[in-house]
C-alpha cells in the first residue's frame, strides 16, 4: 500500500528537502500508518533558514499596519476553518473532535491577542530629560527564530508562538513533532493564504537532527521549546551556548491539593476532567489527587463513580477520551500500573481492562486510578503524561503543601476549598508558576503569560502574554538632540543631565 509522504513547508512552497529519511504517522485510534512524513537534513533546514533570511530583509522593515492585516486575515480564516483543522488533530493525536476544537480555541485567543501588536509593542518617550535631549525606545524584532513543538497540542502550541513572532517582524522556522505533523503544514498554508510573504513562516519536519542543526545555526537568534523536561534542559544549555534566547518550558508532575471542606463533587468532577482529558497528555494534567483526611474515602467513590460513565474510544465517535499518541507510549504508559502495585498502592480503577469504542488495533489505555500511592514510588514521581490519576492522603494543609514544594516541578496545581483565607495562603505558600483556586487546569488567557518555576521552565521567559512579546523583540534607546541652531561648544567632561 502506498502512502503519502509529507513534504516541508519552505519558500512558501511544498519542499522535499534534500534527505530521504522518513517517519511513519499514525492514526491512533485505527493503529494503523496513513502516512510519511520527511525527516529534515542539515542542509533542508539551511534551506529553510535562508528562505527566512531573506524575507526578514522586507518583514522586518514592513509597517505595523501589513502586518496586522495578515493576523486578521488569519484569525478569520482559522475561525471559519477550525473544524477542518480539528479533524486533522483528531486523525493524527486521538484526541476527541471536541477537545481538537477546545485546543484550536485557545490557540486563536493568541491569535486575536497579537492583533493587538501596534499597542503591544509601542516604544516610550521621554521629553526633556536634559536640556533639548529627548529619550525615546523601540522594540525591534530579533530577526529568524526558530520554534520546536511537542505531540500533544499540534496545533495550540505553535500558535503560542507564531501569531505573535511574525507580527513583532520576526520570521519563523516551525520544527513541529514528527508524530503529528500535518497540522503545522496546514498553518503555514492558511498564512499563506492570509498574505504572509513566502518565507516568514517555514516549517521542517524532522527528529534530532534537525533540531540540533536549529540549535546551533549561526543564523536562529532564538529558540522557543515546549517538552520533556529532560530536552528541555538540553534545549536551553546547547542554545544559550550557541548564543541564543532560549525559551524552553519542560515537564510537569501537578497537584491538586483538595481540603476538607471542598465541593467533593466539584472536585470529583474536576479531577475526572483535568486528569484525563486528552488522555492526560497534557503538561498542565492534574496527575496528582492530594487528599486531606478524612475525605480521600468519600472522594475516591465520587471520582470511581464518574470514571465508569466514561467512554473511550476513536475521537470521531461520541467518546469522551481517545487513545494514546503510539503503540509504544501506550505500553510505556500501562508499565506503570504494575510498578504501582509491586509499590503497594491500590489500582482503584485499571485503564487495561476498558472496553472501548473503536478498532481493537488502536492505541488504548482506559482512565486508571490509583489510591495510597508512595511518593518514593516512580509512578509519583515520573512525569507520566497518560490517563493515570494517584492519590496521596495527607493529615494536613502543611503536609499537602511540602508534598507540593518538595517536588522538582513547579508548572502547574490546584486547591479546591471554600476557605478564603486557606486560598490565598495557598496562592502565597506554593512553588508554582501557575496556580488554580477551584480551577483545576489554571492556563493563563492568552494577554497573561504561560509558564513553570524550577525543572519546568529554563530562561527568563515565559510563553506568549507579555512576556512573549519582550521575548520576540528587543529595545534600543534614542537619545535624541535637535539643536536650536546654537550650540553649547565644546566640553570634554563626562555629560550630565542638566
Amino acid at each position: 500500500m502506498t502512502t503519502e509522504t509529507l513534504d516541508h513547508w519552505i519558500a512558501g512552497a511544498t519542499n522535499p528537502g534534500t534527505s530521504t529519511r522518513t517517519a511513519p504517522v499514525h492514526d491512533p485510534a485505527l493503529g494503523v500508518v496513513t502516512k510519511q512524513v520527511r525527516l529534515a537534513s542539515a542542509a533542508d533546514v539551511d534551506t529553510a533558514v535562508a528562505a527566512a533570511t531573506a524575507a526578514f530583509a522586507d518583514w522586518g522593515r514592513s509597517s505595523i499596519a501589513r502586518r496586522q492585516q495578515v493576523l486578521f486575515k488569519f484569525r478569520e480564516l482559522l475561525n471559519a476553518r477550525s473544524g477542518e483543522l480539528a479533524e486533522i488533530l483528531t486523525s493524527e493525536h486521538g484526541k476527541v473532535l471536541s477537545d481538537a476544537a477546545g485546543e484550536i480555541a485557545r490557540g486563536l485567543e493568541v491569535v486575536e491577542f497579537a492583533c493587538g501588536m501596534p499597542h503591544l509593542a509601542k516604544g516610550s518617550y521621554s521629553l526633556g530629560v536634559s536640556t533639548d535631549v529627548d529619550v525615546y525606545s523601540l522594540r525591534e524584532p530579533i530577526g529568524v527564530v526558530g520554534v520546536i513543538t511537542p505531540f500533544n497540542f499540534p496545533a495550540m502550541v505553535p500558535l503560542w508562538f507564531l501569531p505573535i513572532a511574525i507580527a513583532t517582524g520576526n520570521c519563523v522556522v516551525l520544527k513541529p513533532s514528527e508524530k503529528d505533523p500535518s497540522s503545522s503544514n496546514w498553518l503555514a498554508e492558511l498564512f499563506h493564504e492570509a498574505g504572509l510573504p513566502a518565507g516568514v513562516l517555514n516549517v521542517v519536519h524532522g527528529d534530532k537532527e534537525a533540531v540540533d542543526a536549529l540549535l546551533t545555526h549561526d543564523d536562529i537568534a532564538s529558540i522557543s521549546f515546549v517538552g520533556s523536561t529532560p530536552i528541555a534542559r538540553y534545549i536551553y544549555e546547547t542554545g544559550t551556548a550557541h548564543g541564543k534566547r532560549v525559551q524552553a518550558l519542560g515537564g510537569a508532575k501537578n497537584h491538586m491539593l483538595v481540603l476538607p471542606d471542598a465541593d467533593l463533587d466539584l472536585v470529583a468532577d474536576s479531577a475526572v476532567n483535568a486528569g484525563f482529558g486528552s488522555a492526560g497528555e497534557r503538561c498542565m494534567a492534574i496527575s496528582v489527587v492530594v487528599a486531606v483526611e478524612p475525605i480521600a474515602d468519600d472522594l475516591i467513590a465520587k471520582i470511581s463513580d464518574r470514571m465508569g460513565k466514561l467512554v473511550t474510544g476513536d475521537g470521531r465517535r461520541s467518546c469522551d477520551m481517545g487513545p494514546l499518541i503510539t503503540r509504544e507510549h501506550r505500553d510505556k504508559v500501562a508499565g506503570y500500573l504494575d510498578v504501582a502495585e509491586a509499590d503497594g498502592a491500590t489500582v482503584v480503577v485499571d485503564g487495561r481492562e476498558v472496553e472501548v469504542d473503536g478498532a481493537a488495533e488502536g492505541f488504548w489505555l482506559g482512565p486508571t486510578l490509583l489510591d495510597k500511592v508512595p511518593t518514593t514510588s516512580t509512578v509519583y514521581t515520573d512525569e507520566i503524561f497518560g490517563p493515570v490519576l494517584s492519590v496521596v492522603r495527607v493529615a494536613s494543609y502543611e503536609d499537602g503543601v511540602e508534598l507540593v514544594n518538595s517536588g522538582p516541578y513547579g508548572n502547574g496545581t490546584a486547591i479546591f476549598t471554600n476557605d478564603g483565607g486557606a486560598a490565598r495562603r495557598f496562592v502565597l505558600d506554593v512553588e508554582v508558576g501557575m496556580v488554580g483556586v477551584n480551577v483545576p487546569i489554571p492556563v493563563p488567557v492568552a494577554y497573561h503569560s504561560f509558564g513553570g518555576w524550577k525543572a519546568s521552565l529554563f530562561g527568563d521567559a515565559k510563553a506568549y502574554g507579555p512576556q512573549g512579546v519582550d521575548f520576540f523583540t528587543r529595545e534600543k534607546a534614542v537619545t535624541s538632540r535637535w539643536l536650536d541652531p546654537s550650540h553649547g561648544g565644546i566640553n570634554l567632561g563626562f555629560p550630565q543631565n542638566s
